[in-house]
């Protein structure tokens, strides 16, 4: 309760404006524009927002720096769906998954042709002779054997 009492003291009116905000946009939903999306929704904007929530919570009240975080995850994930990463990681089948189904629809049951080639008798090879004509190529008009 002490942390809650500090927030609102003199000197933290800054924090207590940020607090007031957060609260604001947690609560009225406010959709994230295109092109802070579109940034945020990258590697380097993930840590630079992660960053910014660690640097909040080191440096300002606690209950502030909670805050923060939550704030910050809502704005990664309110981002993903701006930008339609989210729908892509949830509902785009991976290929693991795309090859297991391939493979249950490729389990067919044992046919009436396979069970009787099966049953036919293996093909014996048998080695000819050399036979005793020599093939002679007509005039092939310059053309190159094949």
């Amino acid at each position: 309760m002490e942390s809650f009492d500090s927030l609102f003291k003199k000197q933290n009116t800054g924090q207590v404006i940020l607090f007031i905000l957060f609260i604001i946009y947690l609560l009225a939903g406010y959709k994230t524009p295109e092109l802070l999306a579109r940034g945020i929704d990258t590697i380097i904007g993930k840590i630079v927002v992660v960053v910014f929530a660690i640097l909040l919570f080191c440096k300002c009240n606690p209950i502030l720096g909670v805050l923060g975080f939550v704030v910050a995850y809502v704005l990664i994930r309110r981002s993903e769906m701006k930008t339609g990463t989210y729908a892509l990681e949830k509902y785009m089948p991976t290929e693991e998954k795309k090859a297991s189904n391939l493979t249950a629809f490729n389990q067919f049951p044992y046919t009436l042709e396979q069970e009787m080639v099966s049953k036919m008798a293996p093909i014996e090879h048998t080695v000819h002779e050399p036979s005793s004509f020599v093939p002679l190529l007509d005039n092939t008009h310059d053309a190159l054997p094949v």
